[in-house]
């Protein structure tokens, strides 16, 4: 795996082990106050992620130009306002991070939708 997918895993494996990691600590501590950041970086990191290299790598030729580029600057600015904000937001300090980070998941999903209507796989 090459060029842009094995960025998207790079980010894959790198959220699936911090999801692990974080599993854990909540099973350990018994205080699963956070399972849905836990549960968003897991679906979003990991599941999303291995998706877009796969699809990347299968059909190479949808990984050229800057959208794919776009695409994966989406996805970590995603999970960079996401996994942080949504524990702000059970904290009830802020909501902005989690707002802010659910607009850019959803950027980050019409981009991939436009990089696959443009493949010609």
């Amino acid at each position: 795996m090459t060029g842009i997918a094995r960025w998207f895993m790079l980010m894959a494996v790198v959220s699936a082990l911090g999801g692990m990691v974080w599993g854990i600590q909540m099973s350990a501590s018994q205080d699963h106050l956070m399972s849905p950041a836990h549960g968003h970086l897991n679906l979003l990191g990991w599941v999303s992620c291995s998706i877009y290299a796969f699809y990347y790598n299968l059909l190479p030729d949808s990984a050229a130009g800057t959208l794919p580029k776009l695409h994966l600057a989406a996805v970590i600015l995603t999970l960079a306002l996401l996994i942080p904000g949504i524990p702000l937001a059970i904290l009830e300090r802020t909501e902005l991070l989690a707002k802010s980070g659910s607009l850019a998941a959803l950027a980050s999903m019409l981009l991939f939708t436009v990089v696959v209507l443009r493949s010609r796989g």
